[in-house]
C-alpha cells in the first residue's frame, strides 16, 4: 500500500470522542473472530477427515468384497482393497496436516493480539490523559470566567456607589475590585497553562493515535493476507487430496485393465475342472423284461442280492389247489 488509510479516516471533531478509534478497534476484533471462526472450521474439518478414513480403513479391512474370486479379477480387487486403504491413510494424513494449520492460525491469532494489547495500553492512557486534562482546562475555564463574572460585579458596584457619602464603605468595594482583578488575572494565568498543556496532550494523543492507526492498519493487511494464503492452501491441500485419490483409484482401473475375461474362465477351468464324459443316458427297462435277468456289469466288489423271476403263467386248471381264478375269488369271509 502507498499510504496509510486508516490514520486519514478515523478522526472526530469532538476532542474527547473516541469514534474513529472505537471502529477500528471493532473491526479488529471482527477480523480475530474470523480467524478463530476459521480454525475451528479446519479443526472440524480435520474431524471429519479422520473419522472418514478411519471409517474407509475399516471398511478396506474388514468388509468382504469379492473374496473368493479368481486370478486376474482377484488380483484387481486386490489392488482396489490396497488402494482404498491407501485413500483411506491419506484422509488420516489429511486431518493431520488441517491440525498443523488451525495450530499456525492460532498462533498468529495470539500473536498479533499481542502485539495490538502494547498500542491499545498506549492509547488508553493517551484517552485518560486526555480526558483528564480536558477536565482540568474546562475547570479552570469555568473558574477564570466565574472571576470574570465576580471582577465585573464588583467594578459596577463601584461605579454605583460613586456618589456615596460612606467613604469607608466606598473602600471597601475598591478593595474588593482589586481583589477580584488579582482573582481574574490568576484564573486566567491557569486557564492558560491547563489549556497550554491540554494541547500538548491533544498533540501527544494525536500522534499516539496516527502510530495506532498505522499499526492497526499494517495489522490487518497482514493478517488479510495470512487469512487468505491459510484460505488458498487449504482448498489447494483438498484439491490435492482428490488428485492424490485419482491416482490411487487410476492403479485400480489400470489393474482392471488386465483384466481377462478368458483367462480367468480358464483359470477357474483348469482348478477345478471335474472330468469331460458326461453321464451315459437312463435307458427304458420293462420290469417283466427277460433282459431284467441278466446280471449288470459289476460296480463294486460283492456278491449282488439275487432278483426274482418271471411270474409263472398261471393255467386255468379247476381243480389245480395251487391257484385260484379271479372269478373264485371274494372279499367277502364266508
Amino acid at each position: 500500500m502507498t499510504g496509510s488509510l486508516f490514520k486519514g479516516n478515523f478522526w472526530s471533531t469532538d476532542i474527547l470522542s473516541t469514534v474513529g478509534y472505537d471502529s477500528i478497534i471493532q473491526h479488529l476484533n471482527n477480523g480475530r473472530k474470523n480467524c478463530k471462526e476459521f480454525e475451528e472450521f479446519l479443526k472440524e474439518r480435520a474431524s471429519i477427515e479422520e473419522k472418514y478414513g478411519k471409517d474407509l480403513l475399516n471398511l478396506s479391512r474388514k468388509k468382504p468384497c469379492g473374496q473368493s474370486e479368481i486370478n486376474t479379477l482377484k488380483r484387481a480387487l486386490d489392488v482396489f482393497k490396497q488402494q482404498v486403504d491407501n485413500v483411506a491413510q491419506c484422509h488420516i494424513q489429511l486431518a493431520q496436516t488441517l491440525r498443523e494449520e488451525a495450530r499456525k492460525m492460532e498462533e498468529f491469532r495470539e500473536k498479533q493480539k499481542l502485539q495490538r494489547k502494547k498500542t491499545e495500553t498506549i492509547m488508553d492512557a493517551a484517552h485518560k490523559q486526555r480526558n483528564s486534562q480536558f477536565k482540568k482546562a474546562m475547570d479552570a475555564k469555568k473558574n477564570y470566567e466565574q472571576k470574570c463574572r465576580d471582577k465585573d460585579e464588583a467594578e459596577q458596584a463601584v461605579h454605583r456607589s460613586a456618589n456615596m457619602a460612606n467613604q469607608r464603605q466606598q473602600e471597601k468595594l475598591f478593595v474588593k475590585l482589586a481583589t477580584s482583578k488579582t482573582a481574574v488575572e490568576d484564573s486566567d494565568k491557569a486557564y492558560m497553562l491547563h489549556i497550554n498543556m491540554l494541547e500538548k496532550v491533544r498533540e501527544d494523543w494525536q500522534s499516539e493515535h496516527i502510530k495506532a492507526c498505522e499499526v492497526f492498519e499494517a495489522q490487518e493487511c497482514e493478517r488479510i493476507n495470512f487469512f487468505r494464503n491459510a484460505l488458498w492452501l487449504h482448498v489447494n491441500q483438498l484439491s490435492q487430496q482428490c488428485v492424490t485419490n485419482d491416482e490411487m483409484y487410476e492403479q485400480v482401473r489400470k489393474s482392471l485393465e488386465t483384466c481377462s475375461i478368458e483367462k480367468d474362465i480358464q483359470y477357474f477351468v483348469n482348478q477345478r475342472k471335474t472330468g469331460q464324459v458326461p453321464p451315459a443316458p437312463i435307458m427304458y427297462e420293462n420290469f417283466y423284461s427277460p433282459q431284467r435277468n441278466a446280471a449288470p456289469p459289476a460296480k463294486t466288489a460283492g456278491p449282488h442280492p439275487a432278483r426274482r423271476g418271471p411270474l409263472p403263467v398261471p393255467k386255468r386248471i379247476p381243480d389245480d389247489p395251487d391257484y385260484s381264478l379271479v372269478e373264485d375269488y371274494s372279499l367277502l369271509y364266508q
